[in-house]
């Protein structure tokens, strides 16, 4: 793993990569409102959602081969410019008269079928990184995810306060900015970087090769327990959690908090208290044992916000919980992430990720439209209360299943293909929410 260049590549990654989801943040905020602004209606709402994920899962499903042909720095550059050019296109279209329910609808499955490539991509170069700036692994995951947490604040409650002083659709303009400064950060800071550029020894483009490489990455998943019992426990909260984000806040906040600056304080607060998780873990968290982490803070990240959103009214409780809540999820990634860099060989790496990926968002499509639609029929309460339900139980699988016993063993030794014989070592195996 040869070529990383110092500590500026890695550097650039971590300051593209929260550059881009500061935006995803604006997004996150702005999108949701927007629709609701211009159509009044959580259905459709849940729809634009639903636009919007569906192309992130088909995207991840297949990219990982893709990305090590075209190469990791080049499609993280033409994501990041294609998702600022659909993004800028829907307030340029909506001040014209022209922007169509169909046309925000279409632009947002852009930059959703762009967007999860070129985040994949910055992701698998991490260890390459880490190893030429001479950090350990998870040092560089969770530094890698605690800069992802802080940007996700910042985003969140530059968003809260934009919408209210400016309108939803300068929001969307400045999503697109942060989007065209990720791709020339990457495009001038990641140079020269092996891992990055396309495989010299890549067999010649055919659909044989291509689903046999896509095969490779599948068979990965389903040889490990834990990877496997991840990807399928993720999948099932992400859903969940994107039936939160894009309908069920937004319809609280309009309703009973007083409009969008709520949604940037809860958002914002929350993404704080994650950063500060991922910072306590990196520090002590190889002290601790991964399943119980795991566990424990995923009980309080996750049923905990819908409950208290269902019983008040008010947005100093929701604050609370959320503040409680990040600190426990901040901890998820770097678990999650060190794991999956100790368990899958480089050469897996882009078709193992984007494998679990398009596993772990599988569900989000109809997370937001489902609560739309229920929201639409019963109401908001009893949809809050059935979604924090249905999270409580999913958040009890690594407690209930012996699986998941391995994230606490020894990972196997790695080979240019895969696991071998075991080696001595705390260790586990992943994917990431």
């Amino acid at each position: 793993m040869s070529g990383a260049g110092g500590r500026r590549p890695l550097a650039t990654v971590l300051a593209a990569n929260a550059i881009s989801i500061s935006g995803n943040a604006l997004t996150l905020i702005g999108v949701p409102w927007f629709a609701l602004q211009t159509t009044g209606s959580p259905g459709k709402a849940g729809l634009v959602a639903f636009c919007a994920t569906l192309p992130v899962v088909v995207s991840a499903l297949a990219g990982g081969p893709v990305i090590d042909r075209i190469g990791r720095r080049r499609v993280s550059i033409a994501s990041d410019l294609v998702c600022a050019l659909a993004l800028a296109a829907i307030p340029l279209l909506h001040h014209a008269g022209r922007l169509d329910f169909w046309m925000l609808c279409a632009l947002m499955g852009v930059t959703g079928l762009f967007h999860a490539p070129g985040e994949t991509a910055r992701h698998v170069l991490v260890p390459d990184l880490a190893e030429g700036a001479g950090t350990t692994l998870a040092r560089a995951a969770s530094l890698f995810d605690a800069v992802s947490r802080g940007a996700r604040m910042t985003g969140a409650a530059l968003a809260g306060v934009l919408i209210a002083l400016v309108g939803a659709e300068t929001v969307l303009l400045l999503d697109a900015a942060t989007f065209g400064l990720s791709a020339l950060l990457v495009l001038a800071g990641v140079r020269g970087v092996e891992a990055a550029e396309p495989r010299r020894d890549a067999a010649p483009v055919s659909m044989a090769r291509y689903r046999a490489e896509l095969r490779e990455g599948y068979a990965f998943v389903l040889r490990s327990r834990l990877l496997l019992g991840i990807t399928l426990m993720v999948m099932f909260t992400n859903g969940l959690s994107q039936s939160w984000s894009s309908v069920l806040l937004p319809v609280h906040a309009q309703r009973n908090l007083g409009g969008a600056a709520a949604i940037g304080l809860i958002t914002a607060v929350f993404g704080g208290c994650a950063l500060l998780g991922a910072l306590v873990y990196a520090a002590v968290g190889h002290r601790w044992p991964r399943r119980a982490v795991f566990t424990v803070a995923f009980l309080f990240g996750g049923s905990p916000l819908y409950v208290v959103a269902a019983l008040t009214d008010g947005v100093l409780p929701l604050v609370a919980t959320a503040a409680v809540g990040g600190l426990g999820v901040g901890m998820l990634n770097p678990i999650l992430t060190t794991v999956m860099y100790e368990r899958v060989p480089d050469a897996l790496r882009s078709r193992v990720a984007g494998v679990t990926t398009a596993g772990v968002l599988m569900t989000t499509p109809l997370g937001g439209v489902g609560a739309g639609q229920l929201v639409e029929r019963v109401g908001l309460v009893p949809t809050l209360l059935a979604v924090g339900g249905l999270y409580f139980v999913a958040t009890l699988t690594p407690a209930v299943f012996p699986g998941w016993r391995e994230m606490d063993r020894p990972a196997p030794a790695l080979s240019s293909s895969g696991p071998s014989a075991p080696a001595p070592g705390h260790a586990a195996t992943t994917p990431r929410p």
